[in-house]
């Protein structure tokens, strides 16, 4: 299971005055929980949650009490061309390129394209970490140039 945010939704915007209290409210009792969770039925019977779920929900209960929506996407769930774009935050056009170069698998439901959502994961991790390793060795190569001084950024800026 994963969890995707989605950033700048107004929490206002999809709950109510008292649901956003009471989400603030939970997000304080998550962080400052010192012993093992509990949830209570309404039969009064205790369940311990487990840690993982407990991480879990911390985790969503902070998002949406800053404001984000949230999803939990099961890893095997398929995905739309136009899901898969938004969740890469790139254009449908360019997915269906990705998924016909053979970057992405899929499958043909019909005359349409499904992507497993964990592969579509794999490709946003390898895709991020090729960009922080071209990030690194361009740093890398001003630095032996000349052009860049981490010791000096703040003053390159003019922040100094």
């Amino acid at each position: 299971m994963t969890i995707i945010l989605r950033h700048n939704v107004p929490i206002e915007a999809v709950k109510t005055e008292q649901e956003v209290q009471s989400i603030k409210q939970l997000e304080d009792i998550l962080n400052n929980q010192d012993s093992q969770a509990k949830l209570i039925g309404a039969n009064g019977e205790q369940i311990d949650i487990p840690e993982s779920l407990y991480q879990v929900l911390r985790h969503v209960v902070h998002a949406m009490a800053s404001g984000q929506a949230v999803s939990l996407v099961p890893h095997s769930y398929e995905m739309t061309t136009q899901q898969a774009a938004e969740f890469l935050n790139v254009s449908r056009p360019y997915v269906i390129k990705l998924l016909e170069q053979g970057e992405i698998p899929y499958i043909k439901v019909g005359s349409h394209r499904r992507v497993c959502f964990e592969d579509l994961v794999r490709y946003k991790e390898q895709r991020d970490k090729k960009r922080r390793e071209a990030l690194n060795e361009l740093t890398q190569f001003l630095q032996d140039e000349g052009f860049y001084d981490e010791k000096n950024e703040e003053n390159d800026l003019g922040l100094l």
